[in-house]
């Protein structure tokens, strides 16, 4: 990787403090793309200016400049093995994704996340961006199985829902970084006032998963693709399973209740 040969052409440049950091990058590699600036400072026992510096010696901004610039050259690097059957490699990535976010599955919490939404008073789905996207489809996945579930996308919303909850009530919250803001704000003030909160997310140790009381993990670490389609269906893996885990666990007859969304929904068809 250009990175990779460029920390070790800058290397003897770097002070002590310097190569610390450069060690920790050279050992770690692609991964720095979904580090933060924290996770490096507590790698490396250094300081803020420093692993800026650090950066600046390799000719970014900060970074944040570098992790950009690391995340274009594996897409890059990605892109020119697609040859012609590009379309063989996007079923090769939503299979992989499928896959991957299966073997993340932790039962335990899983049952814990389904026990959560069956004890629910209310129940909320928040999510910004794509987030936002899946949020509305796990409303829809819900309210097939008889369940009323309120996806609310827009920040300002979810802030003011999430002041009326109490513990009594459930709310999930999609991230695939875990380190989206304004989820993790209004998730936050759920919390606060004693809601239970499951977070749908990459990443064990991002921000979101750990506020949260339950953890459900996907598998798309993704930096320059955000809300890519890959990362969209793990999602969506994750919320078929805790629809279906709902409806199993309560012994959920789900004809009836298709047979009646089918009824209301004839007279909307032409011919």
């Amino acid at each position: 990787m250009k990175f990779i040969t460029l920390i070790q052409e800058k290397y003897p440049s770097f002070t002590k403090s310097e190569q610390k950091v450069a060690n920790h990058i050279l050992q770690i590699k692609e991964k720095t793309i979904y580090s933060t600036i924290e996770d490096i400072k507590k790698a490396t026992s250094v300081g803020d200016a420093t692993i800026i510096r650090f950066c600046q010696k390799l000719g970014f901004s900060g970074f944040a400049d570098l992790k950009i610039e690391m995340a274009k050259e594996d897409f890059s690097k990605d892109r020119t093995t697609l040859e012609d059957k590009f379309y063989d490699e996007t079923l090769n990535k939503l299979t992989d994704a499928l896959k991957a976010t299966r073997q993340l599955i932790n039962e335990a919490e899983l049952d814990r996340a389904i026990t959560a939404i069956t004890k629910a008073k209310h129940l909320y789905v928040f999510g910004v961006g794509s987030s936002g996207n899946t949020s509305r489809n796990l409303e829809n996945m819900f309210l097939r199985v008889g369940v009323h579930c309120n996806a609310v996308i827009d920040p300002h919303l979810q802030a003011q829902t999430a002041s009326l909850l109490t513990p009594e009530d459930t709310v999930i919250g999609f991230s695939l970084s875990g380190r989206t803001k304004d989820t993790f704000d209004s998730l936050k003030i759920a919390k606060d006032y004693g809601a239970t909160t499951i977070a749908i997310t990459n990443f064990l140790s991002s921000p979101i998963a750990k506020l949260c009381d339950i953890v459900l993990q996907t598998a798309i670490e993704e930096f320059l693709e955000g809300g890519s389609l890959p990362g969209i269906i793990s999602q969506l893996y994750i919320c078929s399973v805790l629809v279906e885990g709902y409806e199993r666990n309560n012994g959920i007859d789900t004809i009836p209740l298709r047979e009646k969304a089918l009824r209301s929904i004839l007279n909307k068809s032409l011919g």
